[in-house]
C-alpha cells in the first residue's frame, strides 16, 4: 500500500529535502507517495515547518502524525486544529553542530581569546587562563541538544552543572531542577549556556534578579531561543560589569532590527542564528524513521508533550 506524504513546507526547503526524502523512504523500503500537493483527505504523514501556509489541520482526517523539520515547535504547539501526534526534529547533524558551536564560543570565553588577539596597541601581555577543570558552566537545558553540549565539555574538563525544570541525568554532570536549582546552577555558571525551550515558563528566564544571581564577570552564550532573556536587563548587567559578555545567536525578532542596542554593544557578539541547521540527510532519516514507525504500529519517537510545550 503507498503511504501518501505531504511535504509542507515552503518552496526552497522542497528542492533541498526533496532527494534526501525519497533516498531514505527507498532505504526503508517504504512504498510513498511524496509531493507538495495531495488532497487533504488522503493524506498519511505531513513534513512540516512551521512557517508553512499550512496552518489549518482539520481537513487531514486521515493524517497519523505531523513531523516537524524544525527542533523548535513553539509556533505549532498551540494550534487548536492540531489532533494527532506531533514530533519534533531531533537532528544528529543538527545536534553535532550545536555541539561543536557551543564549545567553541565556550573556549572563547575560558580562554580569553578576544582579549588574547584582539590587540591594537601594540602591548606583550602576558596572561595564564585557568585550566578547564578550573571554570565552572552551567547549560540551562538538559534536553537532546544540551545534554550532548554537556558531556563535551565534561569530556574537556569543565565543572559543569545542568539545569531543567525536571530530573533529568547527564553522565559526568551534576543536574539541578527546580527553582532552588535554578538559583544554584546560576550562582555556578562563570559561563552559562541557554538551551532551554521557548516556553511561557521559560520567557525572560534570565532577567535581573537571575543575572544578579550569576557570579561577577560571568559570560552568556545563547543559542537556544530568544525570549529567553530580557534584553534591557541584560545590556543593564554588562553595563554594570555584573555580566562580562555574551554571545547571542538568537533574538525575540530576527533578523535583529538594525537599530538594536545588541549590534554596537561592546561586549556583546551577535551571530545570525547559525549555531545549529537541520541538516536534509539525516533529518530526512529521522522523517522517515517515524514513517516507518507509524506504518508498522510502533511508538513514534521525539513527541512532543502538548501540556509542557516541547
Amino acid at each position: 500500500m503507498t503511504v501518501n506524504v505531504l511535504f509542507a513546507a515552503r518552496a526552497e526547503r522542497w528542492e533541498t529535502y526533496e532527494g534526501p526524502l525519497r533516498a531514505a523512504l527507498d532505504a526503508a523500503g517504504i512504498d510513498a507517495h511524496l509531493s507538495m500537493e495531495i488532497a487533504p483527505e488522503e493524506v498519511d504523514y505531513i513534513v512540516y515547518a512551521p512557517n508553512s501556509e499550512l496552518q489549518d489541520f482539520t481537513p487531514y482526517t486521515r493524517a497519523k502524525a505531523v513531523l516537524n523539520l524544525w527542533a523548535g515547535v513553539e509556533k505549532i504547539v498551540g494550534n487548536e486544529t492540531l489532533k494527532i501526534p506531533l514530533a519534533r526534529m531531533v537532528d544528529p547533524g543538527l545536534t553535532r553542530g550545536m555541539v561543536e558551536w557551543v564549545t567553541g564560543h565556550v573556549l572563547r570565553y575560558h580562554l580569553g581569546m578576544d582579549t588574547d588577539i584582539c590587540r591594537t596597541d601594540a602591548r606583550w601581555e602576558v596572561r595564564t587562563p585557568p585550566l578547564a577543570m578550573e571554570r565552572g558552566v552551567t547549560i540551562l537545558g538538559t534536553g537532546a541538544l544540551g545534554s550532548a553540549c554537556a558531556e563535551s565539555l565534561v569530556a574537556l574538563g569543565f565543572r559543569v552543572t545542568g539545569w531543567s525544570r525536571r530530573p533529568k541525568q547527564v553522565p559526568g554532570v551534576d543536574c539541578l531542577h527546580g527553582e532552588d536549582g535554578l538559583r544554584d546552577a546560576l550562582a555556578r555558571g562563570e559561563i552559562t549556556v541557554l538551551l532551554l525551550p521557548d516556553t511561557p515558563a521559560t520567557e525572560n528566564v534570565i532577567n535581573a534578579g537571575t543575572l544578579a544571581l550569576m557570579p561577577k564577570g560571568a559570560f552568556i552564550i545563547n543559542p537556544g531561543r530568544g525570549p529567553l532573556i530580557d534584553d534591557a536587563a541584560l545590556l543593564a548587567a554588562l553595563d554594570r560589569g555584573q555580566i562580562a559578555g555574551a554571545t547571542l545567536d538568537v533574538f525575540r525578532v530576527e533578523p535583529l532590527p538594525q537599530d538594536h542596542p545588541f549590534w554596537a554593544h561592546p561586549k556583546v557578539t551577535v551571530t545570525p542564528h547559525i549555531a545549529a541547521e537541520t541538516r536534509a540527510v539525516t533529518a530526512s532519516q529521522v522523517v522517515v524513521e517515524n514513517i516507518r514507525r507509524g506504518e508498522a504500529g510502533e511508538p513514534f519517537i521525539n513527541l512532543v508533550d502538548r501540556n509542557a510545550g516541547y
